[in-house]
């Protein structure tokens, strides 16, 4: 490489070697004109990913060359140039710090790229698939009977954490009469299974943070709501040993994955809102219908909800493969 510190051209000639790569390029002592000129010869394929023009990185001007060495034209810079001219690299840029980089650039880059990875993951749920979550909402809303559960006030896209801490994907649909639970193939747009429960039965209402026994090996992060319809009755113990039972007195929601994905399903997914209007469908219920035995209103807490589970390794292996979620997970074989 040869420097010509009186014109300020830095030119780096490649000859005939068709493969070398040209990655950085500096200008050397002069860093005043900001001008690169770089011959590569017959190398007309060249790439030159990047192109270094000393402490002058803002204004810098570099011109490629491809032209065959036998021509008897030598590299010029572009016509109009005027050395000290402003958007050439004038003086008065020289009195820029080496890192002109503002300082929060590394960061916004990890964090688009941190973005991009979110971004990936969620497009393998299918509810985020266009025209699914319509369809899903059109075939539950049909399940709903007008006379038995009466109008539809609410739906939510939640997840159910069940006694042994596992993650289940549900569409929860609040009626005039009925809290209606439903389990949704969002591949096969298919309702597998709904779940009734009377809203003038529901008596108590919790809602906190996740806890577990004091030997226990799991965690949970985030807050849920969990939903009492029977507080006489305790699972028994055959219920409590089986991971797929369902007679449990009680349900227990989150957030669900999507939630962060845009605001239609921030709001769809918001499991607080669901709490509000929950209690106040069940007291509107319990007033038109109430039940003898029961109190005329909902109690509501704040506590901690405690899951009695303590190794829990089946529900540690499909959480964290989102295995309860309609997830696209690539196909097998060639």
């Amino acid at each position: 490489m040869m420097n010509v510190e009186d014109e300020g051209v830095s030119t780096v000639d490649l000859g005939d070697d068709k493969e070398e790569l040209v990655s950085t390029v500096g200008l050397g002592p002069n860093e005043k004109e900001g001008v690169s000129s770089l011959q590569l010869g017959d190398v007309k394929e060249e790439g030159v990913s990047t192109l270094a023009l000393g402490s002058n990185k803002e204004e810098g001007v570099s011109i490629l060359h491809l032209r065959d060495p036998n021509s008897p034209e030598s590299p010029s810079v572009d016509e109009g140039y005027q050395p000290g001219s402003p958007s050439m690299g004038s003086p008065e840029d020289e009195e820029a710090p080496p890192n002109s980089a503002p300082p929060s650039q590394a960061q916004a880059t990890g964090n688009r790229w941190a973005s991009a990875v979110d971004l990936f993951k969620m497009k393998r749920f299918f509810v985020l698939r266009p025209g699914t979550l319509s369809q899903a909402v059109e075939d539950i809303t049909a399940l709903v009977d007008k006379e038995q559960d009466g109008a539809v006030q609410g739906l939510w896209l939640m997840a159910e954490v069940d006694h042994w801490n596992n993650e289940r994907e549900r569409v929860v649909v609040l009626a005039d009469r009925t809290l209606l639970v439903c389990k949704y193939d969002f591949v096969m747009l298919n309702c597998e299974r709904v779940h009734r429960i009377p809203l003038n039965c529901i008596d108590r209402i919790s809602h906190g943070d996740f806890s577990f026994p004091k030997h226990s090996l799991l965690t949970r992060e985030g807050e849920g709501v969990r939903v009492y319809w029977d507080r006489l009755r305790e699972p028994s113990f055959a219920s409590r040993w089986n991971p797929f039972t369902i007679d449990y007195p009680y349900m227990t929601f989150t957030d669900h994955p999507v939630r962060a994905t845009n605001e239609k399903f921030s709001a769809l997914c918001d499991v607080q809102d669901f709490r509000v209007r929950l209690k106040a469908g069940a007291e509107k219920a319990l007033l038109e219908r109430p039940v003898p035995g029961k109190a005329n209103g909902v109690l509501l807490l704040n506590q901690p909800l405690l899951i009695e589970a303590y190794v829990g390794l089946m529900a540690m292996v499909g959480n964290q493969n989102k295995l309860g979620y309609c997830l696209a997970r690539g196909h097998i074989g060639l």
